[in-house]
């Protein structure tokens, strides 16, 4: 991979890993509502979780994901329900102390399982295997491998600081409405990151 190539991949990363998407959006919400501390298996399942999907997906997995039209769809409308469901949640939270009891941070597993069903994750993540990597056999997979690793630094540091401002937002959220306010913005990102793919699943209905 030239030096080019590596470094418009960063570049790539750092934009779309900044950008709010349903990890960023989780990981303020649970910074502010339980701390970074509490919030640290979430951090590391997307830190480990994501790359691996990059992984994966670089060595093959997406085309057979892909290969069914059916099973995109699928994909998509399981993936729209989740977020919607993650949305109400959030959006149901009324105070530190009554979330804090109410539910608990994403686990490691459920956070790197996460990303299987992260619409944002996908983009990110084919968008950057598609353009970012050419050739074939050991070349690719080293092509594979270089972005995969950057993404472990570029997820540590987009998750981190997404997870800090939520936790430093949420010292001024003691207040009831606070929180509520904060979990309802945060719930209303969720939903319009998933409102371009909601449209994707009208057309492919349309086309069964």
């Amino acid at each position: 991979m030239s030096l080019q190539t590596f470094t418009a991949a960063l570049i790539f990363s750092l934009v779309m890993g900044f950008t709010p998407g349903p990890n960023n959006v989780m990981l303020a919400s649970s910074g502010a509502t339980f701390g970074v501390k509490r919030t640290w298996p979430h951090l590391m399942g997307v830190i480990i979780g994501f790359p691996l999907m990059i992984l994966l997906i670089g060595l093959g997995l997406a085309t057979i994901l892909l290969a069914s039209t059916g099973l995109q769809l699928g994909m998509k409308i399981i993936s729209c329900l989740y977020l919607l469901w993650l949305a109400i949640q959030l959006a149901r939270s009324s105070s530190v102390t009554s979330t804090a009891r109410g539910r608990k941070p994403l686990s490691f597993l459920q956070a790197a399982a996460f990303q299987w069903v992260n619409p944002k994750a996908w983009l990110i993540a084919v968008g950057a295997i598609s353009a970012y990597t050419g050739g074939h056999g050991s070349r690719l997979y080293l092509q594979v491998a270089i972005i995969a690793l950057m993404s472990v630094a570029v997820a540590f540091a987009t998750s981190t600081t997404w997870a800090v401002f939520g936790a430093a937002i949420g010292r001024w959220l003691r207040s009831p409405l606070a929180l509520r306010l904060f979990n309802l913005a945060m719930a209303l990102l969720l939903v319009a990151s998933i409102v371009p793919i909601l449209g994707e699943i009208r057309t492919g209905l349309h086309l069964l």
